[in-house]
């Protein structure tokens, strides 16, 4: 399948000018969680407008893909991805007019961060760390410590599936909710996306982003590979709480372990597979929903 899929990419006569191409990269050298097998055929878009092109190439032959910013928040099969990964981490222009910030999906929200910062803009502290990119913390509605992208959203430029068009949307057309937006369940895919941000003191601001830096050090694994909190919060409890009065915390299969320090988190501690992620996963939802009657909703996405 791996030889399939190099041979479809090479058959698009891709111009190197536009795009650079990978073939059977470990998906462990793609992704935060440092795990996954081989994907075939990895491809680099250089611009916004080769994005398009080649999605509208894949659409038309049909070729399974999956559009991958940071890798911040999937998990990998062992098997590897039975399709074609178009990474947009060469889409990472940012500029700032006035109060807007507008950014490609590619950028590092942590990065959008900083310059609004330099620029004097407030808005943007909660994002400070946050390991994605702008098309990941859109698609997901990325929040922390009291801020939530929906809330400095102004609007985005987007490529349409079903119409093959580039279309513009606000906030009021985003559909956003808690980890939730309009790209999650539409052929959407973002392109880029502008965030109306407030003036401030700089130093008003860095203090707010350092504050935010030092609780995620503090209260979250940043020192193990992870893909951030594994479930989404559930309506009037605290998911980690749940699974650390449930006695899970520090519960590990293979190389994967429910962190000490976070029991929303799952770490790989040295050579985790998937398998053993999914099934520590398994573990910690069936033991949620025989103690609460709860289902837990996974927030990380599963790529095979």
């Amino acid at each position: 399948m791996k030889k399939e899929q190099r041979e479809i990419i090479e058959n698009l006569n891709l111009d190197p000018e536009l795009y650079d191409i990978s073939y059977d990269v470990p998906a462990s050298k793609l992704d935060t969680f440092c795990i996954g097998g081989v994907v075939g055929a990895v491809v680099y878009p250089k611009s916004v407008d080769a994005l398009v092109r080649l999605l509208r190439m894949l659409l038309t032959c049909d070729v399974k893909h999956a559009v991958i910013g940071r890798g911040s928040n999937i998990l990998v099969a062992d098997d590897g991805y039975d399709g074609i990964f178009v990474m947009t981490g060469q889409l990472k222009k940012i500029k700032i007019d006035g109060s807007t910030l507008t950014a490609e999906c590619g950028a590092p929200i942590t990065q959008c961060a900083l310059l609004a910062k330099d620029a004097g803009l407030s808005g943007l502290e909660f994002a400070y760390g946050i390991p994605g990119s702008v098309g990941g913390a859109v698609y997901m509605n990325a929040g922390a410590y009291g801020g939530e992208i929906k809330d400095i959203f102004s609007e985005c430029l987007l490529y349409d599936a079903r119409t093959d068009e580039t279309i513009t949307r606000g906030c009021d057309l985003m559909d956003f909710s808690y980890r939730e937006s309009a790209l999650k369940h539409d052929k959407l895919i973002l392109l880029s996306a502008s965030f109306t941000l407030a003036s401030d003191d700089p130093e008003r601001i860095i203090q707010r982003m350092t504050e935010n830096m030092n609780a995620r050090r503090e209260k979250q694994p940043l020192e193990y590979p992870s893909a951030g909190s594994v479930f989404k919060r559930c309506a009037g409890y605290y998911t980690a709480k749940l699974i650390d009065e449930a006695g899970l915390k520090g519960c590990r299969i293979g190389g994967a372990e429910v962190s000490e320090k976070h029991a929303g988190f799952i770490v790989n501690r040295g050579g985790a597979t998937a398998n053993d992620v999914l099934y520590l996963i398994k573990l910690i939802t069936n033991r949620i929903y025989e103690l609460h009657g709860i289902t837990l909703e996974r927030e990380i996405i599963y790529l095979d």
